[in-house]
């Protein structure tokens, strides 16, 4: 797929659904997925070349959840395993890209960088920079709550460490998602300055077609980041898909030139410890596709409970639409 200024770029879709899929019982671990980086590493680098076999150009690591003293608490390791646990996310995402540009007759060349979309050779790599509700395992990533409670200080050191972290490994690309509330994103995009030659996307959790997890607009959120230039792509995502096509037009002319980005979950809504579907969401995602693309989305993927179906209907409709 053409990867020029007026084309989309296709994202992965769900890790932790996919590997629920293959049996590995992970719904109530506070660790989520990332326990899988210590105990079955070749599973995550599994799914995510099935991603990539499914049409993704970008591969998100497996560290949303993750975190130094998270290993420390739930594993029992040390610092120094903690933070070996933690970079594991990123060789599992390029040992993936290498083998599926391998098996093609392709070599595969780190040295990629986000603001390199449309120039460099895709697959490239995000490392997933979570909310710190997601630490929690309280459901707080999903209302933006624990701002109300932590200081800004206490956001700013707890993100710098996975960031300095990914970045000592030669990562540029960082995937700053599911941030559910304004104040989170400008203490990324503050940590962010600290490594000036990173760059990132805010992605934010909405709540309906207007507002952020948290209750501030996606407006006023969006705004409080674009004038990083390290912030190369703003959007939503871990939204219901019948909220995205609102969402990125209430954006787009706030967005300061920032490519748009939406990777929403399957419409179910995370209610009391679960997923529950919504009355409102029947539609396949691939149905939303052309909504988005016309509401100005350039990057585009699947979250919680996608699959590498709905990647491969993304992929093969952007084809159709070329032919």
């Amino acid at each position: 797929m053409a990867t020029g200024n007026c084309s989309v770029v296709l994202l992965d879709g769900g890790l932790a659904t996919e590997l629920e899929q293959r049996g590995f019982m992970i719904q109530d671990d506070p660790l989520w997925s990332a326990r899988l980086l210590r105990s079955q590493p070749q599973a995550i680098k599994d799914v995510h070349k099935c991603y990539l076999a499914s049409g993704a150009e970008i591969i998100i690591t497996a560290s949303y959840q993750a975190s130094v003293t998270g290993f420390m608490k739930y594993l029992g390791v040390s610092l120094e395993e903690a933070k070996s646990l933690m970079t594991r996310s990123i060789s599992l995402a390029r040992q993936a890209v290498g083998e599926h540009l391998a098996e093609r007759g392709i070599q595969y060349s780190r040295e990629i960088h986000l603001y390199g979309i449309g120039q460099c050779r895709l697959p490239l790599i995000a490392g997933s920079i979570g909310p710190y509700g997601a630490c929690l395992h309280d459901g707080s990533e999903y209302t933006g709550s624990y701002v109300d409670r932590v200081t800004k200080q206490k956001l700013k050191d707890w993100h710098r460490q996975r960031i300095e972290l990914f970045y000592s490994e030669g990562l540029r690309l960082f995937a700053c998602e599911t941030i559910p509330v304004q104040l989170e994103a400008e203490v990324i995009v503050e940590v962010m300055s600290e490594f000036s030659d990173a760059y990132c996307w805010i992605s934010f959790s909405c709540k309906d077609g207007l507002h952020v997890c948290h209750g501030e607009t996606l407006v006023d959120a969006v705004s409080s980041v674009v004038h990083s230039s390290q912030v190369i792509a703003v959007g939503v995502n871990c939204t219901a898909p019948q909220h995205v096509e609102s969402l990125l037009k209430s954006i787009s002319k706030c967005s300061a030139g920032r490519m748009l980005l939406a990777y929403p979950n399957s419409g179910e809504e995370w209610i009391d410890s679960r997923w529950e579907v919504q009355e409102d969401s029947s539609l396949a995602l691939v149905n939303y596709l052309q909504l988005w693309i016309q509401a100005g989305a350039k990057l585009i993927g699947g979250c919680c409970r996608t699959r590498p179906s709905d990647i491969q209907s993304f992929h093969q409709a952007f084809h159709a639409n070329q032919n």
